[in-house]
């Protein structure tokens, strides 16, 4: 049996959000839902389409119920199969060990994974991540502040993300509904 990818999205106050699944697990989040999008996402996992959307309900129906605050894990299946070893394993060692309102500096990280590589190169994993939010790669900070996100608008959608997991305090403006 050959192995295939279905897709499905779902609204968020960020935006129009894009989820890529095969019989393995969860790999792909987008952070739009464009036909564009989907090309890119197929051509990188090079299986063929499939429209199942019981396979993807499940990630579907998490994000729905994170971005209301009501579901703080995924417990989802992830096929990793876009990610190198190394960025496997540092992105596996971030989607078992950080929790919902919690976060991890770069060099932490690094080490929690023990994939021998510094923290500037786990800046990079956090930013090739294919599964974001799913795998927490915002959860993911500077020692000396937020660092950077290349997710939805950038650093703002971090900050947002984070003050909605109670890891930073929220501003006398910040709104639930409402996206950075």
């Amino acid at each position: 049996m050959t192995e295939t990818l279905a897709f499905g999205s779902v609204d968020t106050v960020l935006g129009r959000l894009l989820v890529g699944a095969t019989e393995t697990g969860v790999g792909w989040l987008g952070w739009k839902d464009t036909p564009g999008t989907r090309a890119r996402a197929a051509a990188r996992f090079g299986l063929p389409v499939v429209e199942d959307p019981g396979r993807v309900a499940p990630a579907l129906d998490g994000l729905r119920a994170y971005f209301t605050g009501t579901e703080h894990a995924f417990g989802l299946p992830v096929d990793w199969r876009l990610t190198s070893p190394v960025q496997r394993r540092v992105l596996a060692a971030l989607y078992e060990s950080v929790p919902y309102g919690k976060v991890v500096t770069y060099g932490e990280l690094g080490e929690l994974s023990g994939a021998g590589v510094p923290a500037q190169a786990i800046g990079q994993v956090m930013g090739s991540n294919p599964v974001p939010l799913i795998v927490p790669c915002h959860r993911v900070v500077a020692s000396n502040g937020l660092g950077g996100y290349s997710g939805g608008s950038g650093v703002e959608v971090k900050r947002w993300l984070l003050t909605m997991e109670g890891s930073i305090p929220a501003t006398l403006d910040w709104d639930l509904a409402t996206a950075p």
